[in-house]
């Protein structure tokens, strides 16, 4: 599903837009779950989330923190402060993994918005972390269940 509003220059990708309505693969399993109510919170989620991928990781903790991993954090930041600035909380993060390949899904209990991509809009009006997923992951979505918005984003080798 993609909407789009904004200047009429013809552009899309000038446009603030809808981010695409899917289920994330099934193939991934839950290894770690949080739950966030504050921004405060975030800083030592990123810290555990780090953590928890440099032990799946496998490799020596000098070269742990590999591309994947630095994406991955960057990305869970991204998407959680959304949840927890722009939702309704709890904010509720959980990194699930398949081999080498992992997915974070962010879930916020505001069913009344949908995620948008921001298209051109002036410095610190905010609405980058979308953009930022996008360019990291392989792929990302969102859907709606009966109580929370959840938004996923795949990230791997």
């Amino acid at each position: 599903m993609t909407t789009s509003s904004g200047p009429s220059s013809g552009d899309p990708s000038s446009f603030d837009g809808g981010l695409r309505t899917s289920l994330p693969p099934a193939r991934f399993v839950t290894v770690r779950r949080w739950v966030l109510d504050t921004v405060a919170e975030l800083a030592a989620f990123r810290w555990q989330l780090r953590e928890e991928i440099n032990a799946r990781s496998g490799l020596p903790a000098v070269e742990a923190l590999g591309t994947v991993a630095h994406d991955l954090v960057l990305v869970a930041s991204e998407l959680a402060t959304n949840g927890i600035r722009h939702g309704r909380p709890p904010t509720i993060v959980e990194l699930r993994q398949d081999g080498d390949e992992f997915l974070l899904t962010v879930a916020d209990h505001d069913l009344g918005t949908e995620p948008r991509l921001a298209g051109e809009r002036p410095p610190g009006e905010g609405g980058f972390g979308l953009q930022i997923a996008r360019r990291l992951a392989r792929d990302v979505g969102w859907y709606r269940t009966d109580s929370v918005k959840v938004i996923w984003a795949a990230l791997g080798p």
